[in-house]
């Protein structure tokens, strides 16, 4: 590959806390080693469209500690089109533009491997709140997304204590319970239903009682959305226990808020690396990190393997749930 001198960046996909920083640090990195940077608005529909953005030191000051993404994010139907994607390859060859940083989930990695496949050199991040890549052991985003989580289980547990009740906590997770399993640990949820595993109902019924004739005066039930909605589970606890029960469905407020120092760092180290590989010739990759290393995948690989939750940690939570 010929030296790279302008390079691209995105965020495609649902937002997640942490984008901002590794926005910062591209960009960042890429004008310390004397690149020029453009940022790309609204994912891979900006390719489409050719809504390209220069951006200097200025353009990523005092974003390290926002959510969201200030390059903003949306889907695009054309871009998975033969037509769409040259249309893009198009608009990246007149800005002179030699190679593109992608940041998002495996939706937005598809449209990188396709990219990378016609030629044009690309280099994943995994920022989702799912947690649900292979080849990195967090993505950016998860860690924010189950501390908003748990904070938010505190305080429900405070007026179910007062009320004696149970409540059903619904959190995202569509394919993955990632979120619902980290998140009821942490918050000492008694049963936490996930996709990967099929709901038994008088399993979890079985715990509540269990535990209100010990004495317990009130339980927290931990369900992700692709496994069943509250509301489903919480009709099937009052309907065979009679106990009251009350939903509430956190929602898109998962997605939003500061970033932790966690994933303020995970950005940092991410963005960095990515234009290290652009640098040294690399593509059709995604970093990650293992431990406390920084690795990289092929994006083939990474789309190709399915990324299962820890069976310890599926393990733990029925241990501590007795």
């Amino acid at each position: 590959m010929d030296k790279v001198k302008h390079i691209a960046l995105l965020t495609s996909g649902g937002d997640a806390p942490g984008m901002n920083a590794a926005v910062r640090a591209v960009v960042r990195r890429a004008l310390y080693e004397g690149l020029e940077v453009s940022g790309v608005y609204h994912g891979f529909r900006g390719l489409i469209e050719g809504s390209f953005q220069k951006m200097e030191l200025h353009s990523v000051a005092d974003i390290v500690h926002r959510g969201g993404t200030v390059l903003r994010t949306a889907r695009s139907e054309e871009f998975k089109t033969e037509e769409g994607q040259n249309m893009a390859l198009e608009n990246l060859k007149k800005a002179n533009i030699d190679a593109l940083v992608v940041i998002g989930g495996d939706g937005s990695f598809n449209g990188a491997k396709a990219l990378t496949d016609k030629g044009f050199p690309t280099i994943g991040i995994p920022a989702t709140i799912d947690n649900d890549i292979a080849g990195t052991d967090v993505t950016l985003g998860f860690d924010t997304a189950v501390n908003t989580v748990v904070e938010a289980v505190d305080k429900i547990r405070d007026t179910a204590t007062a009320h004696e009740r149970t409540f059903v906590v619904e959190v995202m997770g569509r394919d993955s319970g990632y979120i619902a399993m980290a998140a009821g640990v942490a918050g000492g949820a008694e049963s936490i239903l996930i996709p990967e595993q099929e709901v038994n109902y008088d399993d979890v019924c079985m715990r509540l009682e269990r535990g209100y004739k010990r004495g317990k005066v009130h339980s927290i039930i931990m369900v992700a959305e692709g496994v069943a909605s509250g509301y489903e589970v919480a009709y099937q606890i009052k309907k065979r226990t009679g106990m009251d029960t009350r939903i509430t469905v956190l929602g898109h407020i998962q997605r939003g808020g500061t970033p932790t120092a966690k994933d303020r760092i995970l950005g940092a180290r991410f963005g960095a690396k990515a234009v290290d590989l652009l640098l040294q010739g690399q593509k059709g990759v995604m970093v990650g990190i293992k431990g406390d290393e920084i690795v990289t995948h092929s994006l083939s690989e990474v789309l190709s393997t399915k990324k299962d939750i820890k069976k310890e940690l599926v393990d733990l939570a029925n241990i501590l749930s007795i």
